[in-house]
């Protein structure tokens, strides 16, 4: 029997994830439309100008990922992708697949149930950054397991012991995290000596998601995860007590 084309199996493939990436691009924008835009008073939500309007980074964020789903799926037609959308090729998963697949699940989940909510927006996704890119760069087994473990730990944690929204201040969840960061990171940095890519992860996982909450919240003034996290608390504080001042005066 012929091998299948690995390059149909990828664009079928794409196909259905174009499917589902322009669903949930909807959705998402759907219910952005919800938050003021223009002034209005919507939910008891009164809004202003509309740059200052929490809607404008959801509706880039979800409206790039719309149009970057409606072009792979494009390609994916045109490349043959549709044709063979139900067939064996296009939904068949061999084992090494449903195992990636129901690992980066079980991350997604643990991240956006256990931790955004309740942990500092810094620290889950610098170790949620940690844990895809050591556990699926070079397609290792059993660091794919390492990762999901970690950051399916750090997100029970927070969901079992700060159920409730009163709680969602407290920073034992927070230092938990931290915790298991680190030890992830040192793990990391034993595989950096052979593997030099892994020794650019910590650099990005702090840099990153600081970068992106601190433009959230002081430029485009935008309502953040957890504002009260362990770290954000504290950029915030010197932000507006210590360097605001600086060129306010």
């Amino acid at each position: 029997m012929d091998k299948p084309d690995e390059t149909l199996i990828l664009r079928t493939r794409d196909f259905w994830a174009a499917i589902a990436l322009i669903t949930v691009s909807l959705f998402f924008l759907w219910k952005t439309l919800d938050i003021p835009l223009w002034g209005e008073n919507r939910a008891g939500v009164s809004g202003s100008d509309w740059y200052n309007s929490a809607a404008i980074v959801p509706l880039f964020i979800f409206g790039g990922l719309l149009v970057l789903s409606v072009v792979l799926l494009a390609i994916s037609v045109r490349s043959g992708g549709a044709q063979n959308a139900f067939s064996a090729l296009g939904i068949g998963w061999d084992k090494c697949e449903a195992y990636r697949a129901s690992t980066i699940g079980l991350i997604l989940l643990a991240y956006v149930v256990g931790l955004v909510p309740r942990v500092d927006f810094i620290l889950c996704s610098g170790l949620l950054i940690t844990a895809l890119t050591y556990g699926y760069y070079g397609g290792h087994a059993r660091r794919a397991l390492v990762a999901c473990v970690a950051v399916v730990a750090a997100g029970l944690f927070a969901f079992a012991v700060f159920p409730a929204q009163a709680d969602w201040n407290e920073h034992g969840d927070d230092w938990f995290t931290l915790a298991v960061w680190v030890t992830l990171t040192l793990v990391v940095l034993t595989k950096a000596v052979t593997e030099r890519v892994l020794r650019f992860v910590p650099v990005v996982a702090i840099l990153a998601p600081l970068i992106l909450v601190s433009a959230m919240a002081f430029v485009f003034r935008q309502n953040v995860p957890a504002r009260g996290g362990l770290i954000f608390k504290q950029i915030e504080y010197h932000y507006y007590v210590t360097l605001r001042p600086i060129w306010k005066d």
